[in-house]
């Protein structure tokens, strides 16, 4: 189903009938289409270590779990006799001014780490699926596998990079990040905010596990393929990499999560050093969102990490519309932090995000099957965002015409409702 069109014909049609089509013939789909069985399927195939990582959320999981029930707060309300042409049109824009992005459908590719610890093909399967399902794709700097390996994968795709930022005194390093993601053709630059050191994971400690600190390329090959990172682990430790991989992976993991924040001064530097859109990923705050649009970044990503990085915070999408009405006509808005299904991505457009970003349900999809998991999930997020527009009435994810006007608050339903005797 990639290459979206948007007309009578919509290919998410044809994509349907033709899995039906299939089952006249007793033939059933290499995966399910029902999103919530996802997660429990990849996780009982993961090792504890792995399924710990994906799986896992800082502290009890209470902002992990508000995130999720964050969505059944909102309905969609659909309009009914609504004239229709052509099924909804998915394609906008990102960025503003010279900076300016289209792309097929208002969702991308979150930046996840560690990819190989899920698939042996890891980054690559998953920038190929992107690519093929004309998605974009954000890499992680925690990835393993390079900038480079990763953007040849994704051919000719839309990708951005995503930067945990080493420490001021590390400025060599940035510099040389994003100078190689550059020339690489990523595009824009996401800069992870709340992940200068990793969180209070309970499920990672419990079996020990940091997958950056072993001595292998998952998590680290970034570092690892680096110039500038490479002659700083030779002049520290008098040695190549390759001699001493413990070592190395250390050294890299103490320089990309430094422990201590960097402030909104220092995006001077990256703004300075990166040609393109500039992006704040872990936005949760009305003052810090206004606080990007006065330093004139392009973009922010109104994010809590999935509740990975901290507990007992507030859901994602309840921050999100007081964020939209603080800055929203000012810059970019991704929302990421709960999206399970085509219908979260309905609600998460309507409350004001420009375009959302899918985080673990392409990772579950990457443990099923590799790069065919991955195009699944994509496809089927698609489908049920474009089936759930139309059959709603909604012709386009403008802002004019997908607005917080399609939605209603579940719980007003049951207050105040004439004619209705309390009962108790």
């Amino acid at each position: 189903m990639a290459r979206h069109h948007n007309d009578m014909s919509s290919k998410v049609v044809e994509f349907e009938q033709d899995i039906y089509k299939r089952g006249l013939k007793y033939e059933r789909p290499s995966f399910t289409f029902q999103s919530e069985l996802w997660e429990p399927q990849a996780c009982a195939r993961l090792s504890a270590e792995a399924k710990g990582y994906v799986y896992g959320s800082a502290g009890t999981r209470e902002t992990h779990n508000k995130n999720i029930e964050a969505f059944k707060k909102w309905s969609i309300q659909p309009r009914r006799l609504v004239k229709t042409e052509r099924f909804a049109n998915l394609q906008t824009t990102v960025f503003p001014g010279e900076t300016k992005e289209t792309i097929a459908s208002p969702m991308a590719i979150g930046p996840v780490g560690v990819l190989k610890l899920f698939h042996r093909e890891g980054e690559a399967a998953v920038a190929k699926a992107a690519a093929d399902c004309d998605v974009p794709y954000i890499l992680s700097t925690a990835s393993s596998s390079s900038i480079e390996e990763t953007a040849k994968a994704n051919g000719d795709g839309q990708r951005w990079y995503q930067l945990y930022w080493p420490s001021n005194e590390h400025d060599d390093i940035t510099v040389s990040l994003l100078k190689r993601a550059r020339q690489a053709g990523y595009t824009a630059l996401f800069v992870t905010l709340d992940t200068y050191l990793l969180g209070w994971r309970p499920s990672d400690m419990d079996n020990g596990y940091n997958p950056f600190l072993k001595a292998d390329q998952v998590g680290v090959a970034i570092g690892f393929s680096d110039p500038v990172f490479r002659e700083h682990f030779r002049k520290e430790h008098g040695k190549e990499i390759e001699e001493d991989q413990s070592a190395a992976a250390a050294e890299w993991t103490k320089i990309i999560f430094p422990g201590l924040s960097h402030s909104f001064e220092d995006v001077k530097f990256l703004q300075k050093h990166w040609d393109g859109p500039v992006v704040l990923k872990g936005i949760q705050t009305v003052a810090d969102a206004q606080r990007a649009v006065e330093i004139g970044v392009q973009g922010i990503v109104v994010s809590n990490h999935g509740g990975r990085q901290q507990d007992g915070g507030n859901s994602s999408l309840g921050i999100l519309p007081y964020i939209v009405d603080a800055v929203g006509k000012d810059l970019t808005i991704f929302f990421d932090s709960g999206i399970r299904c085509g219908a979260d991505i309905v609600k998460a457009l309507a409350l004001g995000a420009d375009c959302v970003l899918i985080g673990r349900p392409y990772v579950y999809g990457l443990s099923l099957g590799g790069e065919e998991g991955v195009k699944h999930v994509i496809n089927a997020l698609t489908g049920e965002l474009e089936m759930t527009l139309h059959l709603s009435g909604i012709p386009d994810v403008d802002k004019s015409v997908l607005n917080r006007s399609v939605l209603l608050k579940e719980d007003d339903l049951f207050h105040n409702v004439k004619g209705i005797t309390r009962m108790g």
